[in-house]
C-alpha cells in the first residue's frame, strides 16, 4: 500500500490540506482538498498510448456535484443525480480552459479529470479549489503536464479585496473575479462585475497572481515531497520533411491568399494550395519517409503541416505589415447594423449583425412562476433571467444534426447572461420572469458578444427597464517574440489561429463581464492592460451603434406580453385560497385564463392578457382571501332573512347578520319591507364576536360609500 502523503497551505485567509494515497490510487494521480467542512477529490487519468487518428488533444473535464455532500437526496424522479447542472459545466469549463494550453504539441494521449464534490457547506464557493486541485492532480500523475497552476477568486468587501470569498460575499460585491496562471503568467479570467472600472479590474488581477504564485510553490514542494517523476514527452513523428515541402509548394499561394481580403476568394486559393501540396506528397515515392510516416501514423500530419504554414504567414502579416486577414487595421471594427421589432409575435426581437456573425435574439416575458428552479450543491435556487444560447450548423455552412446544448454553448450563454444581469432592475422593480432566446444564424467570430449585444436590443424592444444599454467586444492577440499585436473585434480565423480570445461587456461607466482564455502559455499583466483598455474603445462604438437603433427601453409592454398585477393578502388566507390539493386556485384560473403566483409572505402575482379576465381573477381572490374588519364597507348579496333580519354574503363563505335594526335609517316592521333573498346592498361591519359572528349595517352605509364601494366592484 502507498504511504499517504500530506501538505498544508493557506490560501487567501483559508487553511487548506492537501492528501493524496488514500483515496483513488488507481487513477495516474488523485488528490483530496480539504478546506474547513468542504472536501473535493480531484483525479487525473492519462492512457498509455495515443489515441489514433485524431488531430486534437484529447482532454475530458467533468466537474461532479454530489447531493449527499450537502445531505440531500435529490428531488428527481430517480431520486439520483442526472445530467450534470449547468453550474456543474460551467465549473468543468473553468477547470479545463487554464490546463489545456499547458500540454505539449502533437500529445494525442487520453487525458481525464474527474473533480468531485464530496462534502460542501455552502458557503466557500468549490470552482478554484478545484482548478487547483487538478494542477495538483496533474502534477502527482507525472503526465507531460507543463504547469503547475494556480487559481483565485477575488472580490472587493469594504474596499478590501477578498481572497475566495464566500457566495454570500461575492453576491455583495461589485466584483466577482477568477483568475488561473502560472506563477509569472496569466492563463484565465472570468469575471462578473456591476460596472467596475478596468483599473479595478486589473488591480484584482494582480492580487490573484500573488495569491496563485504561492500555490504554484507550494505544489512544487508537495511534488518534491511526494517524489513525483515526470514524464518527458516528445512527438514521436518529426514532420520537418512536410513543413519544408509544404513551404516549396503553396507558400506563396498561401501568402497570396490572406492578402485576399475577401473570404469566399481566400477559401478558393487556400483549396487550391491544398491541392497542390497533396499532389507534391502524392507524386512521392511508396518508400518516401514521408509516405511511411503518414501511413504507420493514420493522421493528418499534411493537414497540420499546411494549417501551421497558414498560421505563421496570416501572424506575420499582422505582426509585419500591420494589416488583417480581412484587411483591418488592429482597432478597427467590422461594420454593424441592428434591427429591433423584427418578429411581430414575440415581446421583444432584435438582429444584431457584424459582419459575417449574426444573432437574432428573442425575449420573452412570463409571470414569476416560471423562473426557474435550481437543485445543485450551490446555493441559489432560482433564477428568473435565462439566456439561452444556440449555434446550429447552417451557421457556419456544416450540416449537422440539432442537438441539446453542449458546453461550449452552455458557456457562451452563461457569458451573455452574466453580461446583462447588473443591467436588469430588481424584482422589486419588474416583477416578471425573462427569457431570452439567442440564436446565431452566421458565424465568423464572437458569438457571444453578438448575443449579448442582440439580447440587450431584444430587452428594450419588449419594454423591459433596463438600467442601461450593454454592449461586447471580442479581442485578440499575435504573440512572436517580444512583438506583439492586440486585435479588436476578431474574427474566426484570428481567433482560431492566435494566442487569446478576449471578451468584455458593459457600458460607458464599467464592466459587467469578462472572459479571457490563452492559447499560449499565458501573458504578463502589461499586455492584459492593453488589451482591456482597447477593448473599452471598442465597448464605447458598439455602444454608439445600438443606441442609434433604440436608446432606450420602450415605455410600453407588447400587446402580447402578459399584464402582472401584485395583491397582497393576509399570509394566513394562502390555504384557503388554494384549496385542498390545489383545487380552488386551479379553478380560477380556468376560469379566467390567468396565471397566479403565490408568495410564502402573502404577495400575489396575477399575469393574463384578458382585461376581464384579470378583472375576474383579482375579484376572486380578494373574496376568498377576504378578512373581515370593523369599519369595512362592502358589496353583498341577500342570501337568508329571519324576521330578526337579514343574512348577507360579502365573499364566499363569508356573510353576516344585517339586524332589522339596522336594515334602514327608518323603523322596519318587517325585513322583506327592505330587502329579499337575492337583492344586491352594500353593507358596513360593524361587530365580529368573539365567535366569529359579523355584524354588518345597511343604514350606517353613506351615499358616497355605497358608490365607491359599488364602483370597485364593477
Amino acid at each position: 500500500m502507498e504511504s499517504i502523503e500530506r501538505y498544508s497551505l493557506k490560501i487567501g485567509e483559508h487553511e487548506v490540506e492537501l492528501e493524496t494515497g488514500r483515496l483513488a490510487r488507481s487513477a495516474s494521480g488523485a488528490v483530496t482538498v480539504r478546506c474547513g467542512d468542504n472536501v473535493l477529490l480531484i483525479s487525473a487519468t492519462g492512457s498509455e498510448k495515443p489515441r489514433p487518428g485524431i488531430d486534437f488533444f484529447p482532454l475530458l473535464v467533468d466537474y461532479e456535484e454530489k447531493l449527499s455532500s450537502i445531505g440531500k437526496i435529490p428531488g428527481s424522479f430517480l431520486r439520483k443525480e442526472g445530467r450534470p447542472s449547468d453550474k456543474a459545466i460551467l465549473i468543468s469549463r473553468l477547470i479545463d480552459r487554464p490546463i489545456r494550453p499547458l500540454f505539449p504539441k502533437g500529445y494525442r494521449n487520453d487525458v481525464q479529470i474527474v473533480a468531485t464534490t464530496l462534502s460542501s457547506d455552502q458557503q466557500l464557493q468549490p470552482d478554484t479549489f478545484a482548478i487547483f486541485g487538478a494542477s495538483v492532480a496533474l502534477g502527482l500523475s507525472g503526465l507531460p503536464f507543463e504547469g503547475p497552476i494556480g487559481a483565485a477568486r477575488v472580490s472587493e468587501i469594504d474596499g478590501q479585496f477578498v481572497i475566495n470569498p464566500t457566495y454570500d460575499q461575492a453576491q455583495a460585491s461589485d466584483l466577482d473575479i477568477v483568475v488561473a496562471g502560472t506563477e509569472d503568467s496569466v492563463i484565465m479570467v472570468e469575471a462578473g462585475c456591476k460596472f467596475v472600472s478596468e483599473d479595478k479590474i486589473l488591480s484584482a488581477v494582480e492580487t490573484a497572481m500573488e495569491e496563485i504564485k504561492k500555490q504554484v510553490q507550494a505544489q512544487k514542494e508537495f511534488f518534491a515531497q511526494c517524489g513525483v517523476q515526470k514524464q518527458e514527452y516528445v512527438d514521436p513523428y518529426d514532420t520537418s520533411e512536410i513543413k519544408t515541402l509544404a513551404a516549396e509548394a503553396c507558400k506563396d499561394k498561401i501568402h497570396e491568399a490572406y492578402h485576399q481580403f475577401d473570404r469566399d476568394t481566400r477559401k478558393e486559393i487556400l483549396n487550391s494550395a491544398k491541392e497542390d501540396l497533396q499532389t507534391k506528397i502524392d507524386a512521392l515515392d511508396d518508400e518516401h519517409a514521408i509516405k511511411k510516416m503518414l501511413e504507420d501514423s493514420g493522421l493528418d500530419l499534411v493537414g497540420e503541416e499546411f494549417k501551421s504554414l497558414e498560421k505563421q504567414i496570416m501572424r506575420d502579416m499582422i505582426i509585419n505589415e500591420g494589416v488583417r486577414a480581412d484587411g483591418r487595421k488592429y482597432d478597427e471594427i467590422r461594420p454593424i447594423t441592428c434591427e429591433v421589432s423584427f418578429l411581430p409575435r414575440v415581446h421583444g426581437s432584435a438582429i444584431f449583425t457584424r459582419g459575417n456573425t449574426q444573432v437574432l435574439s428573442s425575449a420573452t416575458l412570463a409571470g414569476p412562476g416560471l423562473a426557474q428552479e435550481l437543485e445543485g450543491v450551490d446555493p441559489q435556487t432560482e433564477k428568473r433571467y435565462m439566456h439561452n444560447y444556440a449555434f446550429p450548423g447552417f451557421s457556419v455552412g456544416e450540416v449537422r444534426p440539432i442537438r441539446g446544448a453542449g458546453r461550449r454553448e452552455i458557456g457562451h450563454g452563461a457569458l451573455a447572461e452574466r453580461a446583462i444581469l447588473p443591467a436588469l432592475p430588481s424584482k422589486e422593480e419588474f416583477v416578471y420572469a425573462i427569457r431570452v432566446n439567442s440564436d446565431v444564424l452566421e458565424s465568423n467570430g464572437s458569438t457571444s458578444m453578438a448575443s449579448t449585444c442582440a439580447s440587450c436590443l431584444a430587452l428594450m424592444d419588449a419594454g423591459v427597464p433596463l438600467r442601461t444599454v450593454i454592449a461586447g467586444v471580442a479581442m485578440g492577440l499575435v504573440k512572436e517574440g517580444d512583438k506583439t499585436a492586440v486585435l479588436t473585434d476578431i474574427q474566426g480565423i484570428e481567433d482560431f489561429l492566435g494566442d487569446m480570445d478576449f471578451k468584455v461587456t458593459g457600458d460607458r461607466e464599467g464592466i459587467t463581464a469578462l472572459q479571457m482564455d490563452m492559447k499560449i502559455k499565458g501573458i504578463d499583466l502589461s499586455v492584459l492592460r492593453q488589451a482591456i483598455n482597447d477593448a473599452k474603445e471598442g465597448r464605447l462604438f458598439i455602444l454608439d451603434k445600438m443606441i442609434a437603433t433604440i436608446a432606450e427601453p420602450r415605455e410600453e409592454l407588447s400587446e402580447y406580453a402578459p399584464r402582472l398585477e401584485t395583491l397582497k393578502i393576509d399570509p394566513d388566507t394562502i390555504g384557503g385560497l388554494i384549496g385542498p390539493g390545489g383545487k380552488t386556485i386551479k379553478a380560477i384560473i380556468e376560469e379566467t385564463g390567468a396565471t397566479i403566483d403565490i408568495e410564502d409572505d402573502g404577495t400575489v402575482h396575477v399575469g393574463c392578457n384578458e382585461p376581464e379576465g384579470m378583472k375576474k381573477a383579482k375579484q376572486r381572490i380578494k373574496q376568498l382571501t377576504l378578512k373581515l374588519e370593523p369599519g369595512m364597507i362592502l358589496p353583498g348579496k341577500v342570501v337568508r332573512t329571519l324576521p330578526i333580519g337579514a343574512f348577507v354574503e360579502v365573499a364566499p363563505g363569508k356573510d353576516g347578520l344585517v339586524h332589522i335594526s339596522k336594515l334602514a335609517p327608518r323603523r322596519v316592521n318587517s325585513v322583506d319591507e327592505v330587502v329579499n333573498i337575492g337583492d344586491k346592498v352594500v353593507v358596513k361591519v360593524i361587530g365580529i364576536d368573539d365567535k366569529g359572528r359579523v355584524n354588518l349595517s345597511i343604514k350606517d352605509v353613506t351615499q358616497d360609500e355605497k358608490e365607491t364601494a359599488l364602483a370597485g366592484s364593477l
